[in-house]
């Protein structure tokens, strides 16, 4: 079974928590990235650690590291996202996209269907979220179930 993942930018932690919970009852205030298959933990772990060559061991002790905002056995989980991960996406090139999907695309948690051009879009729309968020002081999020 493959995560479906929202991911999404608020100011705070409280914020996010708010959109979640918007989300639930009518339409959501903020425009999420969704994906499916692509999780918080280690795809997206893996994947900062080859965008930032900081070892995937050191992210994972990242304060905002898939911090979760909700409770975790929940159908529906919100965890935060690294600020590490918004600055590398926002200031990272098409081109130094290209040369981490092909590693990416290789690492076993990966799902069928996780080529390097989709993990090139899914980064490209993904700086679309986090180059505004940068320069305002909003954090990422991930929105997921089962």
């Amino acid at each position: 079974m493959s995560t479906f993942c929202e991911y999404f930018s608020a100011p705070d932690d409280e914020a996010a928590f708010t959109d979640l919970f918007w989300r639930q009852v009518e339409e959501r205030p903020l425009s999420p990235l969704s994906v499916k298959g692509l999780g918080p933990y280690v795809e997206l772990g893996q994947g900062q650690s080859l965008l930032t060559g900081v070892p995937y061991d050191e992210i994972i002790r990242l304060p905002r590291f898939c911090r979760f905002l909700t409770d975790e056995a929940s159908e529906q989980a919100l965890v935060t996202v690294t600020d590490e991960l918004r600055d590398a996406v926002a200031t990272s090139t098409p081109d130094r996209f290209r040369e981490v999907a092909e590693p990416w695309s290789r690492i076993e948690e990966f799902s069928p269907g996780w080529d390097p051009e989709s993990l090139v879009k899914f980064l490209t729309d993904l700086a679309e979220v986090a180059v505004p968020a940068r320069p305002a002081g909003h954090h990422l999020y991930c929105e997921f179930s089962m």
